[in-house]
């Protein structure tokens, strides 16, 4: 039980995160349609290691297992994502009930558990047949912010008088840059100009959303997953200064803004208008960003999701043939903490990041939907997995949101990325984020030490002193 002298509120809600196509397989399953991954995969050297969805790990059939995890380890909160293309397989017309069957049950047996379940609604698992051809569809196309309006009406319908908390759309501007500027991602697409605009139709999508999910749940909390990257001067040049504002309009504000009602940037707009032009896109702005459509992006987000991994350094630079930004992500210098994927580790931005979005954005509710770090550690001779690092990441950055909470910041809960090893999308199988170590080909799953200490905080509220033997961040 939280004890009260805890820094978190009696109702935090703590929980670890996960997404339908990084550990569900059974792509087969069900009647369940093809996925713009279940396409990309098939490339030749798009992931690596050459690794897929197919198998996973296997929680489409095993997420009894996975909801007994969350209970040994004492959580009370649960992120997780309905399958698109599992739902609506041929990616409009009548929903696919299996599906609905499937998540029904699993809503089931979380509430029955004590576990609240958090509902992303699109974690990337796009239906292949909204994509139009290889290089156009998907996000791209206008008509596909209105499917999955459609989509999120199926499932709201079918789960929304048990679930109160769904989160629309998932990262995007990882949607916009991995999957349609330099296509590591599905669907691959390789368009810096047209990128603005699947990034608006994501945005668009959760705009239509919010009509649904107001019909559907009668006391809905509705958020978007937002990829938050703190962006900071490499200097304490005005040069570096300005070029880490201009950072943030393209990483944060161009979509914080109009969610919150704000309407798109200006000069994040102005700097989208000039790439426009110069890369030759043969549009503008105005005739994506029709009259009417931030007032459909801002008419509700009653939280902000925050997916937070790292800070962005960034130094002012030249426009060129290989730039197309007046800046440069430089990184930091000198001897830094960094997980295992070369992340610098710095917990004290989660702070002044919560501090911002509640200074900025008219001091609305947050929770973070994703936190984590690459640590590879595997089992040992006593069949444990002793992840200290994970131990003191994880201590380090509870630290920096007890911090904010207490310096008037409103947290409403806190979701570890992940509580599997799972598919890391084009890394394949190697990063490691998990609460759980998983054994891929037998999907066996063993608790990390992570996952006792961070059960441990969260019953008590209370974080831990510093382990003399483990390194501390932040």
């Amino acid at each position: 039980m939280i004890q009260p002298n805890s820094a978190f509120p009696a109702d935090f809600l703590w929980g670890a995160a996960t997404s339908a196509y990084q550990i569900e397989g059974s792509r087969n399953a069900d009647g369940t349609g093809v996925s713009i991954w279940d396409v990309f995969t098939k490339r030749p050297g798009v992931v690596e290691g050459c690794g897929d969805g197919s198998l996973a790990c296997d929680s489409y059939r095993r997420w009894e297992e996975d909801i007994e995890l969350l209970q040994t380890i004492g959580l009370n909160a649960y992120r997780f994502s309905t399958g698109w293309s599992r739902v609506m397989p041929d990616g409009t017309g009548v929903a696919n009930q299996l599906a609905l069957d499937h998540y029904d049950r699993q809503v089931d047996a979380l509430l029955a558990a004590g576990i609240t379940p958090l509902i992303t609604l699109n974690h990337w698992d796009m239906p292949q047949a909204l994509m139009l051809s290889e290089t156009d569809g998907g996000w791209l196309a206008r008509s596909t912010a209105e499917a999955f309006a459609l989509y999120v009406d199926a499932v709201t319908a079918r789960l929304g008088d048990r679930v109160s908390r769904w989160i629309t759309q998932c990262e995007p501007w990882i949607v916009q840059l991995l999957g349609y500027q330099v296509g590591l991602h599905a669907p691959g697409i390789k368009d810096l100009p047209r990128s603005v605009i699947a990034g608006h139709h994501v945005l668009l999508g959760h705009g239509l959303a919010v009509e649904a999910i107001n019909a559907n749940v009668a006391a809905a909390q509705i958020g978007v997953a937002l990829s938050l990257f703190p962006c900071t001067p490499a200097s304490d040049s005005a040069a570096d200064a300005k070029a880490a504002w201009g950072s943030d309009g393209y990483v944060n504000r161009w979509y914080l803004d109009p969610l919150t009602g704000r309407g798109y940037p200006a000069d994040t707009w102005a700097l989208w208008a000039e790439i426009i032009e110069r890369e030759q896109g043969g549009f503008s702005l105005d005739e994506v960003i029709l009259p009417g459509d931030e007032e459909i992006i801002g008419r509700r987000l009653d939280f902000i999701g925050i997916n937070y991994y790292t800070r962005r350094v960034c130094a002012a630079a030249e426009v060129g043939p290989d730039r197309a930004f007046p800046w440069a992500v430089v990184g930091p210098s000198g001897d830094i903490a960094r997980s295992d994927e070369g992340w610098e580790i710095v917990p004290d931005q989660l702070r002044q990041l919560l501090l911002r979005l509640d200074r900025d954005y008219d001091h609305r509710p947050l929770i973070i939907t994703e936190n984590g770090g690459v640590f590879c550690d595997t089992p040992m001779h006593d069949r444990r997995v002793h992840d200290n690092r994970r131990i003191a990441f994880i201590r380090g950055h509870l630290r920096a949101v007890a911090e904010a909470i207490s310096q008037g910041a409103t947290v409403l809960g806190y979701m570890h990325w992940s509580l599997l090893d799972n598919f890391e999308w084009a890394l394949g199988y190697r990063p490691r984020f998990g609460l759980s170590y998983v054994d891929y080909a037998t999907g066996q799953r063993t608790l990390k030490d992570s996952a006792y200490f961070y059960g441990e905080i969260a019953r008590t509220g209370q974080i831990p002193a510093d382990d003399p033997a483990i390194v501390p961040y932040g």
